[in-house]
Parts: C-alpha cells; sequence; structure tokens
C-alpha cells in the first residue's frame, strides 16, 4: 500500500507544467492602466494580478462586477463590467 502512495506522488511531481512563453513576454500598459499598475513593462499575468489587487484593495468588487473608480472608468469605458470582461479590457490597453 506505500509502495502505490509513493508511485502517486513521484507521478504528480513529474507533470510539471511549464508556462507559455507568451504570458511571460513583457508589455508596455498604456498611460490609462499605467496610471493603475505603474509604467514598467511586465508580463500579462503580473498585470492581471496588479489589477485585482488595485481591485479588492478598493473594494470595487461586488461578486462577479467590478465597480469602476476615477481610474477605472476611462479603462473600462463604463462604470460596472464583469470579471470575464477584464481580461478584454485589460488587452486592448498594452503594447
Amino acid at each position: 500500500m506505500a509502495k502505490k502512495k509513493a508511485a502517486k506522488k513521484k507521478a504528480a511531481k513529474k507533470s510539471k507544467r511549464k508556462p507559455n512563453p507568451a504570458f511571460m513576454k513583457p508589455l508596455h500598459p498604456d498611460a490609462g492602466l499605467a496610471a493603475v499598475i505603474g509604467d514598467k513593462a511586465i508580463p500579462r499575468t503580473e498585470i492581471v494580478k496588479k489589477m485585482w489587487q488595485y481591485i479588492k484593495r478598493n473594494g470595487l468588487q461586488n461578486k462577479r462586477e467590478i465597480n469602476a473608480d476615477e481610474k477605472l472608468r476611462p479603462l473600462f469605458g463604463k462604470s460596472v463590467v464583469t470579471m470575464f470582461d477584464l481580461a478584454r479590457i485589460i488587452s486592448k490597453h498594452v503594447s
């Protein structure tokens, strides 16, 4: 029985995923997005992480909706967006 558990642990360790290089490419935010996350070129994954940190820190999340404050309204184009729209919005504001 102990051998089966050890075999399962080894199998789990071998299936380590490598990150997709496209996600790790540094992207430059435009002026509107830079006001929220900073103006340094960072990977898309870090941009999304910083956006969520900003949203949670300012209490802008309401279940699946994100309420825009003065910094986010120019990015979103409206006062409320869903969390599923966030990736699409971010892609419009990076190069």
